[in-house]
């Protein structure tokens, strides 16, 4: 019996649900039951009927399943799965800056830790970043912790002032200008397709801007033959299975090594042991649920 076997015998002795997101491994994308951007799994995990559900992405999505099923058992496949730009939002000086902008509402992008979601307004996704801006009742806002993704909120949202944090994704940074000029240049018919992580410089070579969702989207849409995939390389493979009449050209010097971390092996042992189950404490999980849910409302689509 193969180890493909093992997962799918116990994911239905266990009347579980793999969740993954759309950067993972082949392998992992390949087995999993949803697939998404962090919006989508965020959705997915508030509607699954599921007992369990086994988190294949980096630590803070886990959470914010943890956070928004209360009364279910979230596994994290591999706790060493974590996003660095959700290490970069150091508390004190987010109060700090709370305090010198007390009129600011605090808009966390949702790759941040459970404290900081608890410290926060409301979250976002990169795929409703600017709907959260555009409708959250405040002037001012302060925005956690992507830089990148903060300058692109101010380009599209300019009547309100947009305060940043200096974080960023190491992934989507590697993404250059020049990257994107090489690129268009060995497939000059190619739609470019970039994530709002990227630098602005970046962003303005793009026909488009996506998130991991909006790309799946608008690849099945498009009339394009061809896509340069502006985003962490493992999103090309899940368009190439999804397209396979198209053609997609992704970074591949655009790596998130954390999402890399999991393997068929760990969702396999996440499944037999049941661990590590993800706890947040019950007063920062109830405070981070309140921006989680509201992201959740705001969200969607008028």
């Amino acid at each position: 019996m193969s180890i493909k076997d093992d997962i799918l015998r116990l994911k239905e002795e266990r009347n579980a649900i793999i969740m993954a997101h759309n950067y993972q491994r082949p392998e992992v994308q390949d087995i999993a039951d949803f697939l998404g951007d962090s919006f989508a799994l965020a959705q997915k995990a508030r509607e699954t009927d599921a007992d369990v559900i086994i988190f294949c992405g980096v630590d803070f999505m886990a959470e914010s399943a943890a956070i928004l099923n209360p009364n279910k058992t979230v596994v994290h496949a591999n706790r060493e799965s974590r996003c660095p730009m959700a290490g970069m939002v150091d508390l004190r000086e987010l109060r700090e800056m709370k305090a010198k902008h007390p009129d600011a509402k605090v808009v966390s992008y949702v790759n941040t830790t459970a404290e900081t979601k608890a410290e926060s307004d409301v979250c976002c996704t990169s795929s409703n970043a600017v709907r959260i801006v555009e409708k959250i009742d405040a002037d001012e806002v302060i925005f956690v912790p992507d830089r990148h993704l903060g300058e692109y909120i101010r380009s599209r949202v300019p009547d309100k002032k947009v305060i940043l944090w200096p974080g960023y994704c190491h992934a989507h940074e590697r993404i250059t200008p020049e990257i994107i000029r090489e690129l268009k240049e060995a497939h000059p018919n190619a739609e470019v397709m970039v994530h709002p992580e990227c630098p602005m410089e970046t962003i303005a070579l793009a026909d488009h801007v996506f998130s991991t969702g909006g790309m799946v989207n608008y690849a099945g849409e498009s009339d394009g033959e061809e896509f340069i995939v502006g985003t962490e390389e493992g999103m090309a493979y899940r368009l190439k299975k999804l397209y396979p009449e198209k053609t997609f050209y992704p970074v591949e010097q655009s790596i998130c090594h954390n999402m890399k971390r999991i393997h068929l092996e760990d969702v396999l042992r996440a499944l037999e042991t049941l661990e590590p189950v993800v706890t947040v404490p019950e007063d920062i999980a109830e405070r981070a649920r309140k921006p989680l849910e509201l992201m959740l409302e705001l969200g969607r689509s008028d």
